[in-house]
């Protein structure tokens, strides 16, 4: 089964030893960050640093001045990696050791974006702007997505790319401190509360036969007694169902659902038509179509007509496992199994074979190890040995 990890370009520049150390785990791909959103993340081998701040969203190479030229939507360069394309150091240094490089493209998440440009991002049924969280439905920035899409997949020496949030973002997104945990939702109330009221998206429920206004005021009358109970514990499309009226969820998710096969489609489309023949295009996707965040909700018999397959997220339980890669069983396509391998953020490296082995039963045909970056010696140590039994 073949194995690869996900790494940031800090994690090699600057690190004489680290494509090396990354090929002795026995994975035959990384999967490296050429667009990512912004964080703080540990360097715990690196010789000169410890911690790389990225303070927003950005792109780790130089980006093409013509493609971009007099568009109010552009992607922000990095400052925080030395040398002006820290992913083509990178991916040069990594593909020197032996190993297939694909760029990891993260699209619909970008704080910096919603700030500056706050026509730009989702607005819930409160008025309340997720800056984190641009509209896809939004002509400018499904073309600022599409063509961000294009560029940064399509890197010199890219086998192929992986296209993260290459959907709806929403309310359930980890942000700065956040605290918003004292009140249970069930993920048919987070769907709601991910519901964008911008000028776009009331004119899309209109033409889904639904009065936006009366839709906005069905979204907050529903969720009022999660706010006074301290809860809503509902899931499922059933469960959205419930809170919404059939009707109206249903509209929600028609509207929803078209703009991000439309967008999903685009992005693809683009990234083929920029980059050589036999590049790989996965996208990383929940098969729930309604689930919104960093794996997009996607129809999986249309995902895997448009990509040439998917990468889900495997880290956890048997039935997260069932639950995520039986909707793809017998439909062809990569089916990449992602498994977190850093003990301390959740993930169980130590079990990896026995988890690998399973989602292998269920259909998957590689594996995504995030992240190789940031998983202790100890955790890269229980990788290697696992990757070693799995062959």
């Amino acid at each position: 089964m073949k194995a690869g990890v996900f790494l940031y370009p800090w994690d090699v520049v600057g690190d004489p030893d680290a494509a090396a150390r990354i090929a002795g785990l026995g994975v035959r791909q990384v999967t490296l960050a050429s667009a990512y959103h912004s964080t703080r993340a540990l360097t715990p081998r690196h010789p000169a640093r410890r911690v790389v701040t990225a303070e927003h969203a950005a792109v780790l190479y130089p980006p093409d001045p013509d493609r971009w030229a007099g568009r109010a939507l552009a992607p922000y360069r990095q400052s925080w990696t030395p040398g002006d394309d820290p992913y083509g150091e990178a991916a040069e240094a990594l593909a020197a050791a032996g190993l297939e490089v694909h760029s990891w493209v993260v699209l619909a998440h970008s704080s910096r974006l919603g700030a500056e440009h706050p026509d730009t991002s989702v607005v819930n049924a409160y008025g309340d702007r997720y800056p984190w969280a641009p509209c896809i439905a939004r002509p400018a920035v499904r073309d600022y997505l599409v063509d961000l899409a294009a560029e940064a997949a399509a890197r010199p020496g890219a086998h192929g790319t992986e296209l993260e949030s290459c959907g709806w973002y929403g309310f359930a997104h980890l942000h700065a401190h956040d605290k918003v945990a004292g009140v249970g939702l069930g993920d048919a109330a987070q769907y709601l509360m991910s519901l964008c009221f911008c000028a776009v998206c009331r004119e899309g429920y209109g033409e889904e036969g639904v009065d936006p206004e009366a839709l906005s005021a069905a979204v907050r009358r529903a969720l009022e007694s999660a706010w006074s109970g301290g809860g809503s514990p509902e899931s499922g499309r059933g469960g959205i169902a419930k809170l919404l009226g059939p009707e109206q969820a249903d509209a929600t998710l028609a509207w929803r659902g078209r703009v991000a096969r439309t967008v999903q489609e685009a992005a693809v489309a683009a990234v083929r038509a920029a980059a050589p023949p036999g590049f790989q295009v996965l996208l990383h996707a929940d098969p729930v179509p309604y689930r919104t965040g960093a794996n997009a909700g996607v129809e999986p018999d249309h995902v895997l007509a448009v990509a040439d397959g998917v990468v889900l997220p495997c880290t956890g339980s048997d039935a997260v496992r069932e639950a995520v890669l039986r909707p793809f069983a017998g439909r062809g396509g990569v089916r990449a199994a992602n498994f977190g391998v850093v003990s301390g953020m959740g993930g169980s490296p130590r079990t990896l074979e026995r988890d690998a082995a399973h989602a292998a039963s269920l259909g998957a045909d590689q594996l995504r190890l995030y992240h190789a970056g940031l998983a202790s010696g100890p955790d890269l140590e229980a990788v290697a040995a696992a990757l070693s039994r799995l062959g």
